[in-house]
């Protein structure tokens, strides 16, 4: 099993590391632009002396906003500073207090960059911050010292095999990473269009039964096609794919295009999912003891919405996919029905 990972550092990151290398004690901002095809003047920054790491957004000094709303995020504080060459301007500044947080910290920068990137006003650039922002909030409050359990990591693992079958089958690698919709707590793990494919992991003694989760998981008549995929897994210690090795891995298909991978940080970290947590995750390794397909339509044995009685709700059920036979289809056609 693989137990090191050779890190590469993102583009905001080369930008940081290279700040840091500069001898400077002055205090105030040491910057960088991030790229002349984002249209806001942003930069990539250390505030000095503590050399905080931040991103920093030029606006003119006219532009008043409410800094108080922004006072209760964790590990995160927003402020700014004037421009000392430029009177007419100030910096608004998002700076990064806990280091220990830097590589999520980087993955929400380069979104943030990226949700940015085409915004023309200076109040669109500021609701579109504090619409990004309330989501930071969120994913820090969420890194503990726990990480993930044992089943939500088994459920990641299968969606992240879904992904990767996915992407060595198309040559569309955002439209991919776009159909993940897991990590956001959607009806299907992926969903796009007319299309939607639940994953499902099982294991151990009842590997032919699946858990379902609502009425409306396996619901053709809210979208048009629905599949099942369905992995049954061997979990052992020391022996078999790591959760850590595949992420790896897919991280290492998406290395030519920046948009798809900073997307497929971004849900990792949605899905609970954090570097420091990687030794959590070294040991155990996954190894696949069937997988199948299912076309979730007809008679296929599922709970409907319309089935469900006025006033009942929350419906939980389980499938035992020994009697769904008729119902499995190939990888092939599965490609030809979502592309």
């Amino acid at each position: 099993m693989k137990k090191t990972k050779i890190m590469e550092m993102t583009k905001i990151e080369n930008i940081w590391f290279g700040l840091e290398g500069d001898n400077f004690s002055h205090s105030g901002l040491l910057y960088k632009r991030y790229s002349a095809e984002v249209l806001p003047d942003v930069f990539v920054a250390l505030k000095a002396p503590e050399k905080l790491r931040c991103i920093a957004f030029r606006i003119s000094v006219s532009f008043s906003f409410d800094e108080n709303q922004w006072n209760k995020l964790k590990d995160i504080k927003i402020e700014t500073l004037p421009d000392e060459r430029d009177k007419s301007k100030k910096f608004l500044l998002i700076l990064l207090l806990n280091k220990q947080h830097k590589d999520i910290f980087s993955t929400l920068c380069e979104d943030l960059i990226f949700g940015v990137s085409e915004v023309t006003t200076e109040q669109t650039l500021v609701e579109k911050l504090l619409e990004r922002l309330a989501k930071w909030q969120s994913l820090f409050e969420k890194v503990g010292k726990q990480g993930l359990s044992d089943e939500a990591q088994r459920g990641l693992y299968g969606e992240i095999y879904f992904l990767r079958f996915f992407l060595n089958n198309t040559s569309d690698k955002n439209y991919c990473l776009k159909s993940w919709l897991g990590p956001e707590k959607s009806i299907q793990d992926f969903q796009y269009s007319n299309w939607a494919v639940e994953v499902k992991t099982t294991h151990g003694n009842n590997h032919q039964k699946i858990h379902i989760t609502s009425e409306r998981q396996l619901d053709d008549s809210i979208i048009e096609k629905i599949f099942l995929y369905h992995l049954s897994l061997d979990i052992r210690v020391g022996n078999g794919e790591s959760l850590n090795s595949i992420i790896d891995e897919v991280s290492g298909l998406l290395n030519d295009n920046t948009m798809a991978s900073n997307l497929f940080k971004l849900k990792l970290l949605e899905s609970g999912y954090y570097e420091t947590h990687r030794p959590l995750y070294e040991e155990k390794g996954y190894t696949i003891r069937q997988e199948n397909l299912y076309r979730v339509s007809g008679n296929f044995p599922r709970i409907t919405e319309n089935q469900i009685p006025i006033g009942v709700g929350d419906v939980k059920y389980s499938i035992v996919l020994s009697e769904s036979e008729e119902w499995r289809i190939t990888q092939e056609t599965l490609l030809i029905e979502i592309q």
